[in-house]
């Protein structure tokens, strides 16, 4: 059996060196030449084996004189006969092929936007084409013969070669963006054209490289576009910063001076050197404290935010009892809630125990959410301050029955300086500071910040912190890899209360049944 074997894999060997020879004579190339030498070995595997069939059949109805040299000669005939014309079929159907790829690719070259480019394997360009090639060759250097890196301006080739070699590991396709050099001839005047090289790998049938079609677009508007977009964020941090260095800078100027008002002030009112001649002059001494007071209260909320927004604004996180100082703002503004005749209770769920938070910074919190609530609460009206823990979140709501905000200011509620009415017609003081505030400190806590309103029915306000200090850590941890958003974004809006997620509190109900 194995001399048999020696025997055929010798046989083949003579074949095709013998066919290989008489088709290299012919002229076909390399793919077609595998395919026709394939037909050959065929067809002489055939013929052996009628070598032995013809004859014997033939000798059946004829001596084997006439029989071996009429069937070997029939053998001979066909087999050059099909050689022949299997050879030629191959050939013409390779033909067509060819004949329907190339009107394809020229059509290709033809039709395609911008500039194409087939690319060999070390990146030299072997034909151009393109919509528009006519216009990139009218400044670019001719590229066919050459490699593409030449065009490429130094400090993109390694963007270009890292693009070729992907696609050299297998990779399908690469897109990069490039510089080409250009002179300085048009009206333009820009030494750089910004091209987007979409390139994609052609492969044989065993995967291997044969060749890349690379499409560029010249995509020097959105490069500009990009370029003042960049500078005016630029401009806008820098104007920012200068803001926030402003703010503290004048903070920490008029906080000296009116330590000193506030201070004669009080030394005036308390007649440690005299009485007062007629209360006209109480009367005003009062005042200048008073406007001072405010005045100092204005210049430190200004300080908090410059600081929140500088990211220096250090949160003290201890244990403190949330309900007492619920209570202690409310003791703090009733007298003010009394004064326009609106009714300011709070409602803190039982067995509430201690949380984890800044508690001057939770308590100025409470201080502006309800400040703003009495403020803009007619007489007769009603602020409710409710305060509860849910799977390990505080949630502290302070709903009234005041004037309402409009749907499409609630967008803009929160931001520095902004008042839900304009300069000419708000009836009500204040700098709109206290809602940016009070949404900087929340997420300092890493907190969430809600608002829901009705004009003419009244505004809930919840915030939510982990209760036990864990989100001003996770809210520290994530500010150190990304940039502070001041004010921070509202969480969630709602253009109606019962627009509300669930688990928090009704603003109209609770603040009318109090």
């Amino acid at each position: 059996m194995q001399v048999l074997s020696d025997i055929g894999g010798r046989a083949a060997a003579l074949v095709d060196r013998a066919a290989a020879g008489w088709l290299s004579r012919t002229g076909s190339g390399e793919a077609v030449a595998e395919r026709e030498l394939a037909i050959l070995r065929r067809l002489v595997f055939l013929s052996s084996a009628a070598l032995v069939a013809a004859p014997a059949g033939l000798s059946f109805v004829t001596s084997p004189a006439v029989a071996l040299p009429a069937g070997v000669a029939t053998v001979c005939a066909a087999f050059l006969f099909s050689a022949v014309g299997s050879i030629a079929l191959a050939r013409q159907g390779a033909a067509a092929a060819t004949v329907a790829a190339a009107p394809a690719e020229d059509f290709f070259l033809e039709t395609s936007a911008g500039l194409v480019l087939f690319l060999d394997p070390q990146g030299s360009v072997t034909t151009a084409g393109g919509r528009d090639c006519r216009e990139f060759l009218a400044w670019m250097r001719d590229p066919k013969g050459r490699g593409f890196i030449e065009q490429v301006h130094v400090s993109d080739r390694i963007l270009f070669l890292q693009a070729l070699d992907g696609l050299r590991q297998g990779e399908e396709s690469a897109s990069v963006d490039l510089r080409l050099d250009r002179p300085c001839v048009f009206r333009d005047l820009r030494q750089f054209a910004h091209l987007r090289m979409d390139m994609t790998a052609r492969r044989d049938q065993d995967g291997e490289l044969l060749a890349v079609v690379a499409q560029l677009r010249d995509v020097s508007v959105e490069q500009q576009l990009r370029m003042e977009a960049r500078s005016r964020a630029d401009d806008a941090e820098s104007a920012n910063d200068a803001k926030s260095r402003f703010l503290a800078a004048v903070s920490h100027e008029l906080r000296t001076p009116l330590n000193a008002i506030l201070g004669f002030s009080d030394i005036l009112l308390g007649e440690y050197f005299g009485k007062f001649d007629n209360e006209r002059q109480r009367e005003y001494v009062t005042l200048v404290r008073e406007s001072g007071a405010h005045l100092l209260s204005v210049v430190n909320t200004m300080l908090d935010m410059s600081k929140i927004e500088a990211g220096r604004y250090e949160l003290l996180l201890e244990p403190f009892d949330i309900g007492a100082s619920i209570r202690s703002c409310e003791a703090m503004l009733s007298l003010q809630a009394k004064g326009k005749g609106v009714t300011l209770t709070s409602r803190i769920q039982r067995g509430l125990d201690e949380v984890v938070a800044d508690q001057r910074a939770v308590q100025q919190i409470l201080i502006n959410l309800v400040g703003n609530a009495v403020k803009f609460t007619d007489a007769g009206g009603a602020v409710t301050v409710d305060a509860a823990v849910r799977d390990g979140i505080l949630q502290i709501s302070v709903s009234d029955t005041g004037i309402g905000i409009p749907a499409d200011r609630l967008a803009t509620l929160g931001q520095p300086f902004m008042q839900v009415q304009n300069d000419y017609t708000r009836h009500y003081e204040g700098t709109g500071l206290g809602l940016s505030l009070v949404k900087g400190l929340v997420a300092l806590h890493g907190g969430h910040f809600a608002i829901a309103s009705v004009p003419g029915e009244g505004t809930i306000i919840t915030i939510s912190i982990a209760a036990d200090g864990s989100g001003a850590d996770a809210a520290h941890a994530a500010k150190d890899g990304a940039a502070t958003d001041f004010p921070p974004r509202l969480k969630a809006a709602a253009t109606n209360v019962a627009g509300l997620e669930e688990g928090l509190f009704d603003g109209r109900a609770q603040a009318k049944i109090a």
